[in-house]
């Protein structure tokens, strides 16, 4: 019996790339349907999150995400742009956000066509696997179509049904917080939330005792 499981995440989340490419090998490999479901980061929800958080907090967390993708040897880089725009000396968020909008809700159309996993996944590798201008030129196209999606129809859906889109991000964060956590990226399985890309082996582990076989 195919076991089932739901992923929230945040596209400007580092913790959720570093864990994003590890579940669609782990649904790869084993017979798990992982549905994406995108959430907005803490910058939209939460503004001053930046600007609570204690100073050590930003250093540590950039030591932190580095340590973790050289670990598991995952390139990691710099988002070139952020998807959220933000002075990084003053953690002030600013108003207009014109990355995190668009590519949350592709995201969550992709889900729609039960192609989530694989597309957010390709779309993190762009924005934090190092690549320059993953807003511009073909690089999302590409990275939809190499998920099995129609670029065409996903930019007008997104284009045509954000308010849709948007309701439904935002009954993510309500379902994610139902769950018992609030952060991202966290996995629920049979009701179970486990938060962290640093969970991967024990939600396998869980899943194993419910009788997760291979594919």
């Amino acid at each position: 019996m195919t076991l089932q499981a739901q992923l929230y995440f945040s596209f400007r989340s580092p913790y959720s790339y570093l864990a994003i490419g590890r579940y669609r090998a782990l649904a790869d490999m084993f017979d798990v349907e992982i549905d994406l479901r995108p959430v907005y980061p803490l910058a939209v929800r939460q503004p001053d999150f930046f600007e609570r958080n204690h100073p050590n907090w930003l250093g540590y967390t950039m030591r932190d995400m580095i340590r973790v993708a050289q670990f598991h040897g995952i390139p990691f880089g710099p988002p070139k742009p952020d998807p959220i725009v933000q002075d990084m000396k003053t953690r002030t968020i600013a108003e207009d956000q014109p990355h995190i909008y668009r590519i949350t809700r592709m995201g969550q159309a992709a889900a729609r066509e039960g192609k989530g996993l694989v597309f957010a996944d390709e779309v993190a590798r762009l924005i934090w696997g190092g690549a320059e201008g993953w807003n511009k030129g073909d690089h999302l196209k590409n990275a939809a179509e190499k998920s099995g999606l129609d670029w065409d129809a996903l930019t007008r859906t997104v284009k045509e049904d954000a308010e849709a889109l948007d309701a439904e991000i935002a009954a993510n964060q309500e379902a994610l917080e139902a769950s018992g956590h609030w952060g991202v990226p966290t996995l629920v399985f049979d009701g179970e939330p486990f938060f962290g890309q640093d969970r991967i082996e024990m939600v396998l582990w869980r899943m194993n005792e419910k009788g997760l076989a291979e594919r």
